[in-house]
């Protein structure tokens, strides 16, 4: 890395110059090399930015604030230090298909005399500034006159950041294990500080000091959540399993991770966004909690032992104050199915054996004297299993109950955060769906001609490459109000448009679920497959894009098709 040395290694431009060297590599190892050559380097301030920037983290994980900078604001604001036509940003976006390219080229042609100026403190600053500036212009006009006396370099990864998506070939395993060589510590007490403090930044400097031992965790700072593999078929799930295995109701409604301390209460999505105002009415019995504790379930819409279509409990997504009437009609319990901190002690290296156990002492002493299952706390029924011809009529009996289907588990799996595994499967069989991600978006026709309800979609190439492709597109299945909702937020997240606004190829944030009569062959998407007469049958948003289905997915729906 000696064509680095002539820069100060606290500038933005020295960063961007290691990520374009470790984008240029596909081994793991030089990666890691290069990223851990960079960081020692660094001071510790300096290091945490680094750490956390190349995370594609603009905040610490822990931290709640977000710049909210969209597609729009990002065009924009490039054009206005350009000081160019807009119109010429869609062939641009054409040609790269990524905003730090287009901000790289734009730079070397109009710009190719400017000096690096920027540190990592004032990306820092820039950061925090937007997130605490309020209105679409100001926060463009913000950027712009940063972005004005920028290398190509620095406006490119300044783009990146801000998309949250540096596209190097980097995910925050690989800067765990970066850290980890870098400073000579075990690779699992980097994982498991970054686990418990939500901060990489942190643990870098942690693990330089050699002081990841007395990582505590934090309440009120969510963990990333364990995630299921679906099962294929009962074959599938028989070559998986154990002898004896758990077997719960796969409910139909938000992913929830509980946060209890000293009666304070506070519920987490999968997001990791806090979304405890939304429920008010399940925090007098979740405060009754015995002890400390952090537990993973699912908030659904019940009714007494009656269970409501998640439709339901779609109305309080996205709401920031609850009204009474909304409380009466969509009436909400928390299902508890895992312990991941109780009385002082992480469990998640505990067996789940173990951590349901525990679970069901703390929700029933909480409980008191009503039954467990009536409240707004409850437990998963979690029942054991050794015949796996059982699961057809286990299955049909959870859809009656009005669940989507079933969750097998492995009684002797840890909890593995972030991670999608084999010792979680679920099985939805009785109705075939995917969820994906949201690539482009068009203006429909006759009474939807001025609304963006036509969209096309994509999965993951694989959980280890996040390049998206797309497979299939579908405009039916969303109401009136939620496209509308939807329109609104494409175009302030809109990358380029093509035919005069009527085309859009947006952000790739919005996740939904869709369902098709079956997958077949198709060359007409990058997958290289299609969905037949696909359907959305709901917006996800309590689901990240990095959780969406992959082509491995695909594939076995359309070799069983």
């Amino acid at each position: 890395m000696s064509t680095l040395a002539n820069l100060p290694s606290n500038s933005l431009e020295q960063f961007a110059r290691t990520a374009e060297a470790v984008a240029a590599t596909t081994k793991k190892l030089e990666k890691a090399a290069l990223l851990g050559e960079y960081f020692a380097r660094l001071d510790d301030d300096d290091l945490a930015r680094a750490a956390r920037y190349f995370a594609g983290h603009q905040f610490a994980q822990s931290d709640a604030r977000t710049t909210n900078v969209g597609g729009s604001i990002l065009s924009e604001a490039l054009v206005a230090a350009i000081g160019i036509a807009p119109e010429s940003l869609g062939p641009r976006y054409a040609r790269w298909g990524d905003g730090g390219d287009v901000a790289f080229e734009m730079f070397v042609e109009a710009k190719p005399r400017n000096q690096p100026s920027l540190a990592l403190a004032d990306t820092e600053q820039l950061l925090a500034r937007l997130s605490t500036t309020r209105g679409k212009n100001a926060k463009t006009q913000l950027l712009a006159k940063v972005l004005t006396n920028a290398t190509a370099l620095e406006a490119k990864y300044l783009v990146k950041l801000l998309s949250g998506d540096l596209r190097i070939g980097l995910r925050e395993g690989l800067v765990e294990d970066a850290i980890a060589r870098a400073f000579k510590q075990p690779l699992a007490e980097v994982s498991m500080a970054n686990m418990l403090l939500g901060d990489i930044g942190e643990v870098a400097v942690r693990a330089r000091a050699g002081a990841l031992g007395d990582v505590e965790l934090r309440l009120f700072h969510p963990l990333k959540f364990m995630l299921a593999t679906p099962a294929s078929d009962l074959a599938d799930i028989a070559r998986t399993m154990p002898k004896e295995f758990f077997v719960e109701d796969k409910f139909d409604g938000i992913r929830a991770q509980v946060h209890v301390q000293n009666g304070r209460v506070a519920i987490y999505s999968r997001t990791l966004a806090e979304i405890s105002a939304r429920f008010p009415e399940l925090r007098p019995s979740l405060a009754e909690s015995p002890t400390d504790v952090i537990i993973d379930g699912e908030i659904i819409t019940a009714r007494g032992e009656e269970i409501l279509p998640f439709g339901d409990l779609q109305k309080r997504l996205g709401r920031k104050m609850i009204s009474e009437d909304l409380l009466k009609s969509t009436p909400v319990v928390f299902v508890g199915w895992d312990l991941l901190y109780a009385t002082g002690r992480v469990l998640i290296n505990d067996p789940l054996e173990a951590r349901r156990a525990r679970l069901e002492d703390i929700v029933r002493t909480a409980c008191g004297s009503r039954q467990v299952n009536l409240g707004t706390l409850r437990l998963s029924r979690a029942k054991r299993f050794t015949d796996i011809a059982a699961l057809d009529d286990e299955f049909d009996a959870a859809r009656a109950r009005g669940n989507e289907g079933l969750m097998i588990k492995n009684p002797s799996s840890f909890y593995k955060p972030g991670r999608r595994g084999r010792d979680w499967l679920k099985l939805k069989k009785a109705l075939a769906t995917l969820d994906v991600v949201v690539t482009t978006v068009e203006l429909g026709h006759g009474k939807r001609r001025s609304v963006l309800s036509d969209y096309t979609f994509a999965v993951r190439r694989s959980e280890t490459d996040p390049k998206l492709l797309n497979i299939g597109k579908a405009y039916s299945g969303l109401t009136d109000v939620e496209i509308a909702q939807m329109t609104e937020w494409f175009r302030a997240h809109t990358i380029q448009e093509f035919a005069h606004g009527r085309v859009r190829l947006v952000e790739p944030r919005i996740v939904l679920e869709v369902t098709f009569d079956r997958v077949q062959p198709s060359k007409r998407h990058k997958s290289g497959y299609a969905l037949r007469f696909p359907r959305i049958v709901r917006l996800r948003p309590d689901k990240n894009a990095d959780e969406i289905d992959t082509l491995e997915t695909v594939r076995k729906l359309a070799s069983s098709s």
